[in-house]
């Protein structure tokens, strides 16, 4: 099953685009000079570093923990296991040893897999220049569905039944929730030009942590109440 979500203009004419309200910047962090995939899970926010994942305080932007393992891109936690996309791999991973317990085979060719979120017992995968979002058996790595946009995707994560995703393209770069059954765009926050989002996660509530990139920061943006 295969979704488009909807251009610019759409969420233009409904008056559903607005900027970013970037809260605070943790980092840079010495040693990791780019962010990759962000995840949360419940204390602390854990980024891909290239040649490691690294766990934050989000209050203090201090970082207690790095696990040894190739973390290219997307980045998620369902609650006991984080899952790291490594080149053409999604490694499973338990935070309490830093041990890799499974991997499955990533969804995309040539390292081209971005985002990477845990929802409804799968995992969601960003596509960044296929621009799609994949839904994925965790077990298998089997395509569930897939959503396509029409910009290259970043992060991915789900909040309140909500299906948000970045997108980065040049110079531009936005955050947005998606309609998972018609793949229309609801919202767009837009961030400042040169400001990008490489990775998404909810903290659960009404904020975001977006990983920035070659910045080699995590920022927190609001999300709007619906």
């Amino acid at each position: 099953m295969t979704y488009e979500i909807g251009d610019e203009s759409d969420t233009g004419s409904s008056g559903r685009v607005r900027p970013a309200e970037i809260v605070s910047e943790l980092g840079p962090f010495s040693g990791a000079p780019s962010v990759g995939g962000v995840t949360f899970d419940g204390s602390h926010v854990w980024f891909a570093a290239g040649k490691n994942l690294r766990a934050i305080d989000p209050a203090s932007g201090r970082e207690v923990r790095i696990i040894d393992v190739a973390s290219d891109a997307g980045t998620a936690y369902d609650g006991r296991f984080l899952y790291q996309i490594a080149g053409g791999s999604i490694h499973k991973i338990d935070p309490e040893t830093g041990a890799v317990v499974a991997t499955i085979p990533s969804p995309g060719t040539s390292g081209g897999d971005s985002g990477l979120a845990w929802a409804e017992g799968t995992l969601w995968v960003g596509q960044y220049r296929d621009r799609k979002i994949h839904q994925i058996d965790p077990d298998s790595g089997a395509i569930l569905r897939t959503i396509e946009s029409n910009r290259f995707v970043t992060g991915v994560t789900w909040v309140d039944d909500e299906l948000w995703h970045g997108t980065w393209e040049g110079e531009q770069s936005d955050i947005r929730r998606i309609d998972v059954d018609n793949g229309s765009v609801l919202l767009q926050l837009t961030m400042p030009e040169g400001v990008g989002v490489s990775g998404l996660e909810s903290d659960g509530g009404d904020l975001f942590y977006a990983g920035g990139g070659p910045s080699g920061k995590v920022r927190t943006v609001r999300r709007p109440k619906a």
